[in-house]
């Protein structure tokens, strides 16, 4: 058995990781919330000795980047016995994690973005749901998911996931590899969505039209209650952060959420023209800002464009997101 799985994210038939997707449409059931990874597939040289490869529908394109190479020779240095794994789909991830879950291995995934590493941690949080007839398993009041098994982030670097530098971790293989040797973890948060897939970083809500400006739309914001907006209003962009900052054409959003506070952040930007007599009329922007456990968006348009954790899509109908509570976990330094 391993002491370690390293996994990476391939191409193949159900690829997984960052891409393109309809979320809302209630049609397309669970593929309404599914990652694709939009053609980052890891490149090198295979695993080296000492590390097994065990590989699912890519095996036979599998190679794996320098950064996953080094961080396998670091952890062999330290002693730990290695399986290095390339996943093309959702099931593929679930055989992967199966040895962490047991709590016989730590894990260890190479991202190159956020929805890669979010691919993984939607897999995980479905795997760490309890059944509504195992409800009385204790969880506090604000979570709905068992504490799923902590991680190493491995950049794929030049790419690096905007989230590793936001949470201050590791982005060298060899301090990657060190992190996971160590065992030392940071409990983070997590957002879950009535789509059935996480939020780790944050997702912003709002297009843009031809000319690359901040296209308005329409829809009802709401968060614990609170209406930041009633679907009356334009809106150029809405955020819901759950670490560090946002802004919409250089305007700012969310000032400053913190991944471990139990909260998560929401603003809104409404343009606002005043009008003068004898003066040309002027438009100023207001932010309306709120912090909660939960937060709904429900469009007025017919279609409201979004990404979240990187991944594009769009919105039809009322989404919710609330807040898990320190329910995932990273290797840290």
């Amino acid at each position: 058995m391993p002491d370690v799985v390293l996994l990476s994210l391939g191409d193949g038939p159900g690829h997984v990781g960052d891409g393109p997707g309809h979320v809302g449409d209630s049609s397309r059931g669970d593929h309404s919330d599914r990652d694709h990874s939009g053609g980052d597939s890891p490149r090198g040289d295979g695993p080296r000795d000492g590390a097994s490869g065990r590989d699912g529908c890519c095996a036979s394109q599998a190679t794996y980047r320098v950064p996953v190479l080094t961080c396998v020779d670091a952890l062999r240095d330290g002693g730990a016995r290695v399986d290095v794994v390339m996943a093309c789909s959702d099931a593929e991830i679930d055989t992967a994690v199966k040895t962490v879950e047991a709590g016989g291995a730590r894990l260890v995934v190479a991202a190159a973005t956020d929805g890669q590493l979010r691919a993984v941690v939607r897999r995980l949080v479905r795997r760490y749901v309890p059944p509504p007839s195992k409800r009385s398993a204790p969880l506090p009041a604000d979570r709905t998911v068992l504490d799923l098994p902590p991680l190493a982030v491995l950049p794929l670097v030049p790419a690096v996931p905007d989230l590793v530098p936001r949470l201050g971790l590791p982005q060298q293989p060899a301090s990657v590899a060190a992190a996971t040797l160590g065992g030392r973890e940071r409990r983070l948060d997590l957002l879950r969505n009535d789509a059935g897939s996480v939020t780790l970083h944050g997702c912003m809500l709002g297009g843009f039209d031809a000319a690359g400006r901040p296209a308005p739309w329409r829809g009802r914001v709401e968060v614990d209650g609170a209406v930041l907006t009633n679907g009356e209003d334009p809106v150029i962009g809405c955020s819901i952060c759950n670490a560090g900052a946002s802004d919409v054409d250089g305007l700012p959003l969310v000032v400053d959420a913190r991944p471990d506070d139990g909260v998560l952040d929401v603003a809104v930007a409404l343009p606002v023209v005043r009008r003068r007599l004898l003066r040309e009329a002027s438009v100023r922007f207001e932010v309306r800002r709120a912090r909660g456990r939960a937060v709904s968006v429900t469009p007025r348009d017919e279609e409201l464009h979004l990404v979240d954790d990187g991944v594009a899509g769009v919105l039809t109908r009322k989404r919710a997101w609330w807040m898990e509570r320190a329910a995932w976990a990273a290797y840290v330094m």
